[in-house]
């Protein structure tokens, strides 16, 4: 049996069938970009799923793109003197969902396809799987627009791939292609975009043969509470110097440039 309930509008959606969950980033005409109606809908679905959790969470986006991180365009139409409450809440929201994938007892499986930009690879990056698309992409941005990393880029990435690996990525805003992604370790099948549902339904089929209670044993290993301090703090770090560079006038013309270049 199918339920599908929709959070905040329809920003988030969230739908189970028997033992698996799936939660929809579902902002398509922004490319799912972060604001934060949708993170606070993102993490009401969440929090349903920690009071009673599936055996599998799918998180997928709509439309053309995964997600392509925090909305510029809303970040620029709030009045500089707003603009640090805004990004307080909204990142603040960002953390706090990352940090709900990790303690899931069960396994999340990213579907990515299209873009994975900005904040939103912390989606990538917190999940236990990846099937990601050859089409889709992950790149940073950060440093053309003029943000301070946030999503876990410093708080999680380095971990996965290393540090000098991290920074080279975003401070050169590297675009990494799927293949990329999963030669990095951060991507655990790329299939054709035509192939990403078969393949995702593959994957997890699999999952739901494996022993629901060895899966969770083995997830709380990886996720020791010494870790999730670890990434919590990092996040935390990640927040206050988002908070330090997104008021300045640096910032504001950043934004600026990366609207008028449609991107």
């Amino acid at each position: 049996m199918s339920t599908g309930t929709p959070m905040s509008a329809g920003l988030v959606l969230l739908d189970r069938e028997g033992d698996v969950a799936r939660v929809t980033l579902n902002r398509p005409e922004r490319h799912n970009s972060l604001v934060p109606d949708l993170m606070e809908a993102l993490n009401a679905a969440l929090d349903a799923l920690l009071a009673a959790p599936p055996r599998v969470l799918v998180l997928a986006g709509a439309g053309r793109s995964f997600s392509t991180g925090g909305d510029v365009r809303a970040f620029a139409d709030v009045p500089r003197s707003e603009r640090r409450a805004y990004a307080a809440d909204l990142v603040g929201a960002l953390n706090a969902a990352i940090l709900k994938l990790v303690v899931l007892p069960c396994p999340v499986v990213a579907r990515v396809h299209g873009a994975v930009t900005g904040g939103s690879a912390g989606f990538l990056f917190a999940a236990d799987l990846v099937v990601m698309a050859k089409e889709a992409f992950l790149q940073p941005f950060y440093v053309d627009v003029g943000f301070s990393p946030d999503g876990g880029w410093t708080a999680l990435l380095p971990e996965r791939i290393g540090a000098a690996r991290a920074g080279e990525i975003q401070m050169l805003n590297q675009r990494l292609d799927a293949e990329r992604v999963r030669a990095l370790g951060l991507a655990s099948l790329v299939c054709d975009a035509q192939d990403l549902d078969l393949a995702l339904k593959t994957v997890v089929s699999r999952l739901i043969g494996k022993s629901p209670e060895s899966l969770s044993a083995t997830k709380a290993l990886l996720w020791p509470f010494e870790r999730r301090a670890a990434l919590a703090a990092g996040l935390a770090r990640e927040l206050e110097s988002f908070l330090d560079l997104i008021d300045r006038p640096e910032t504001e013309a950043g934004m600026q440039r990366f609207l008028e270049k449609g991107a």
